[in-house]
């Protein structure tokens, strides 16, 4: 009998440290973005984060925390390398502060349309300006997700670059996201997205740009007339790793992360752009103007007025990506 116990007590204590040995081996990560969990940037890092640990064999749990809950954009890039988070869904222009080269995607007009803007991502110039970018900041682009064509929206109708002389409009103070606006004339203003609603409906600002998706998350169609089409920033997000993370990772394991995270982005670029084509349908049902432009009037004013110097961009990068087919 007592020699049964001693059995079952070896026999119990191996179980324990198998059990904890089991437990120490799962990493936890963190993943953040400003998002609301109802948005496919959400949802699909939730499926990246539960693919990532079956594929894994659970080695790894990613812990995804939505809509700014760890801070906004600015401190969830300083997050990255404070530690503070591991992995984020972020502005390009953010990459651009640290690596200006990167930067090229979003001058105006250089994509043609979403499908343009994935071509590049597994492009060869595509790969330099990444690998630029964690050269800089030590930080593992490892996907890049369509976020969405941005338009125009006033309540006036908007057909070419000269339609939008002297207009008031609200703008990120984003260089990038200036460019066209200010070309054209328009008298730009930074007002938070959050007050956007509430400028537009009292006068303080006429006119505004953003993809359909977010025009209608905010609702902005209940108080603008007119849509006009002057897809002048095809937009994305990049998934950003931590080089404290990335380095941690076996070379196995980041190509388990990458190749992951670079089916969400597809999946997450199929969906707003779906969703995009549903919207014009929408709009228009809400008795909203959609307006097609003279796009030719408003690249050439961009490229007559701002410099790819002026933003650190080099005009054969741009060159390449418009290239691509």
């Amino acid at each position: 009998m007592k020699r049964r116990h001693i059995l079952g007590g070896i026999a119990g204590a191996m179980l324990a440290v198998a059990a904890a040995g089991h437990a120490s081996a799962e990493t936890v990560l963190k993943w953040a973005h400003i998002f609301e969990v109802s948005e496919t940037f959400h949802t699909e890092a939730v499926w990246a984060s539960e693919e990532i640990a079956k594929r894994t064999e659970g080695r790894y749990r990613i812990d995804v925390f939505p809509a700014a809950q760890l801070g906004n954009e600015v401190s969830l890039d300083e997050g990255l390398m404070l530690g503070t988070v591991d992995i984020v869904t972020l502005t390009n222009a953010l990459a651009a502060k640290k690596y200006p080269p990167i930067g090229v995607s979003y001058y105006p007009f250089i994509f043609r349309d979403p499908a343009h803007l994935m071509a590049y991502t597994q492009s060869d110039i595509y790969n330099r300006l990444t690998e630029g970018y964690a050269e800089a900041s030590g930080h593992q682009i490892v996907a890049t997700t369509y976020y969405g064509t941005r338009h125009t929206t006033a309540n006036k109708s908007i057909k070419n670059c000269a339609d939008l002389a002297g207009l008031k409009m609200r703008v990120p103070s984003i260089p990038s996201y200036m460019a066209m606006p200010t070309a054209c004339g328009a008298n730009t203003t930074p007002i938070p997205f959050a007050e956007l609603y509430l400028a537009l409906q009292n006068g303080t600002v006429e006119a505004q740009e953003n993809p359909l998706t977010s025009i209608e998350a905010k609702k902005l169609d209940e108080v603008q007339t007119h849509i006009a089409l002057t897809g002048h920033i095809v937009d994305q997000l990049n998934i950003v790793i931590s080089k404290t993370a990335w380095g941690n990772l076996s070379e196995e394991d980041q190509a388990i992360f990458t190749e992951v995270m670079k089916e969400a982005a597809a999946r997450s670029s199929q969906a707003i752009a779906d969703r995009e084509t549903e919207l014009l349908e929408v709009f228009r049902d809400r008795g909203k103007v959609i307006e097609e432009v003279d796009r030719a009037s408003f690249e050439n004013a961009v490229i007559e007025k701002v410099k790819f110097e002026d933003f650190g961009y080099e005009k054969s990068d741009w060159e390449a990506i418009r290239a691509i087919e």
